[in-house]
């Protein structure tokens, strides 16, 4: 067991994090410095630090992260309509390297020699944080207590530590709690119940929407402008990406928007169920698509969705630090100067229903020529017969080859 004088641990104050806080104290008699990141989980962090003190930690950062989560990580991702497996909006992934970046910086700052997560062998995240520990410090010691001990299971968590006097949420009658993770983005749902595919989430479960069945008989309209690719207004109202995010979140929640239940491929090699609410990100991707179609050119629009799945993959497995995700991110970017304008989209049980778009100064949509009224000759119809024949040519060429050799 190699010797660490300090550690640098993402700590949540949940369960998970809270056993391995003490766990590291006792296994590596090592300083822990606690690292508590704020992207907009919905709750309070600042018990966070009450329980490190608790438990002797005299290093405590708590940092507010929200705005350059959704400005620096949301929404580049959302400048290239990313969805994994076509459904999953990476709402866990798109957190992960900043944690990570920060994390990192926290042991520069304190002189710490290793980084500790509370990811799991079996999971993803373990792949994210550590691919980002590794490209921005090559040489920090990582510390990932689920691989090392023989803690198995969450009902021996909760048996650790009622042994060692951490407070942590009870059990409830049922069993142990959902895993869950949020951000201002997402929040998930894996675990009991949820391993088993065929079973239906319960409705209390859900906790950001109501169920599309509950949701307001009345339609609600909103416009979102854009600027070069990311919304900078809400209702005509100025609004910074964190708020805006927040508060699509709300609306989206009211009206029964953004539920998914997803069984997907782990870059580990398994697949895994699990359940997401994302309803500020379903309205962003659709509202975001819909400004593109009238700004984007034809071929750049195609190759964009064209490259979108690798640049999801990069993602969810964790590269987001990575060469490669960095350059399809400058063509990306490129391609957003003039997504630029308004959309205007309905929330109704459930859905998002995109009702209008403009843009003033750089739409490619010309009324003119895609009229089905008179046209004033801006497009000469005829020109249509040699375009087709061209184009057909060599489906001309192999019919008659195979009419030959029958």
């Amino acid at each position: 067991m190699k010797k660490i004088n300090k550690v640098v641990l993402a700590f949540s104050g949940g369960l998970d994090t809270s056993v391995i806080l003490k766990w590291l104290q006792d296994t590596y008699q090592c300083e822990v410095v606690t690292f508590t990141a704020d992207v907009g989980q919905g709750e309070e962090v600042e018990p966070a630090r009450a329980k490190a003190e608790q438990l002797g930690v005299k290093e405590i950062y708590i940092d507010d992260l929200r705005e350059e989560f959704v400005r620096d990580y949301v929404f580049p991702m959302f400048r290239a309509n990313t969805v994994y497996e076509g459904e999953y909006l990476l709402g866990t992934s798109i957190a992960r390297p900043l944690i990570a970046k920060r994390q990192i910086e926290i042991a520069q700052e304190t002189g710490a020699d290793a980084v500790s997560h509370g990811a799991t062998g079996k999971g993803n995240d373990q792949v994210r944080f550590e691919l980002g520990y590794y490209a921005l410090q090559p040489d920090i010691h990582v510390v990932a207590p689920w691989r090392e001990w023989d803690l198995t299971s969450r009902e021996k968590l909760m048996q650790y530590a009622e042994q060692h006097g951490i407070p942590v949420e009870m059990k409830k009658k049922e069993g142990s709690p959902y895993s869950m993770d949020a951000n201002l983005l997402h929040i998930s749902y894996e675990g009991r119940a949820l391993e088993d595919p065929a079973v239906e989430p319960e409705e209390s479960m859900w906790r950001w929407s109501v169920s599309p069945e509950q949701a307001p008989d009345q339609a609600e309209y909103l416009d979102l402008q854009f600027e070069r690719g990311d919304v900078i207004a809400l209702n005509g109202t100025e609004r910074s990406p964190a708020s805006v995010l927040q508060e699509l979140n709300y609306l989206g929640g009211k009206h029964g928007i953004g539920r998914l239940d997803l069984v997907e491929n782990r870059y580990v090699g398994m697949k895994s169920r699990g359940c997401y609410e994302t309803p500020g990100g379903a309205i962003l991707l659709r509202a975001h698509r819909a400004i593109e179609s009238i700004t984007l050119d034809r071929e750049v629009a195609h190759l964009k969705d064209d490259l979108m799945p690798r640049y999801a993959s990069l993602i969810y497995n964790g590269y987001w630090w990575s060469p490669e995700r960095e350059m399809m991110q400058t063509m990306i970017n490129a391609t957003q100067e003039k997504v630029n304008g308004w959309v205007r989209v309905k929330l109704y049980k459930g859905n998002v229903v995109v009702v209008g778009r403009e843009s003033r100064s750089d739409s490619l949509f010309d009324m003119n020529v895609a009229t089905f009224e008179d046209d004033a000759g801006v497009y000469d119809q005829m020109d249509a017969a040699g375009f087709i024949k061209l184009n057909a040519l060599r489906l001309r060429i192999a019919a008659n080859l195979k009419n030959v050799k029958n």
